[in-house]
């Protein structure tokens, strides 16, 4: 992961298969980030069966400045972005001052691969989830509040609450 790459196959399924079990996925679930690979598409599907997958088109640049940007307070796991999201202290924690971190896998040279790996291998999925009439698109630039308005409405919810 430190280097951009993705976690090996069986371990997700190990943990996806152990978090699908518990009692409150049973009246659905929201998977971020997963399948990334064809292979894997293809286990979720005989695990669980989908309704929607949702592809949030964001343009690399964007992608490439949100999470090198992004800084993790170890202590709590508040997340913020230097950017859009910074904290009200420089590099400081806003809950409990602690020093922020920079994870590795989000520091550019990692971002570069992991974008390369990600149009390789999970870019294909998109043709995967429109033959089975399960995908939808969703413009993912701008702000959380925006995106999370045009999420709404593929996923069957009231665009307000």
């Amino acid at each position: 992961m430190r280097a951009g790459r993705l976690v090996p196959d069986d371990l997700v399924l190990e943990i996806l298969r152990e978090r699908l079990g518990r009692p409150d996925a049973t009246q659905g679930f929201l998977l971020d980030g997963y399948p990334r690979t064809q292979s894997q598409a293809e286990t979720l599907e005989r695990l669980a069966p989908l309704d929607v997958v949702v592809w949030f088109d964001v343009p690399a640049g964007t992608l490439g400045e949100r999470l090198t940007g992004r800084r993790t307070c170890p202590r709590c796991g508040s997340v913020y972005n230097v950017v859009s999201r910074p904290p009200r202290v420089a590099g400081r924690c806003d809950h409990d001052g602690t020093e922020l971190v920079h994870r590795p896998d989000d520091r550019p040279e990692a971002v570069e691969v992991r974008l390369r790996v990600f149009g390789e291998q999970t870019t294909p999925l998109l043709e995967h989830y429109r033959r089975r009439g399960l995908l939808q698109i969703v413009d993912g630039a701008g702000s959380p509040a925006e995106v999370t308005v045009r999420l709404r409405r593929p996923l069957g919810a009231p665009e307000r609450l």
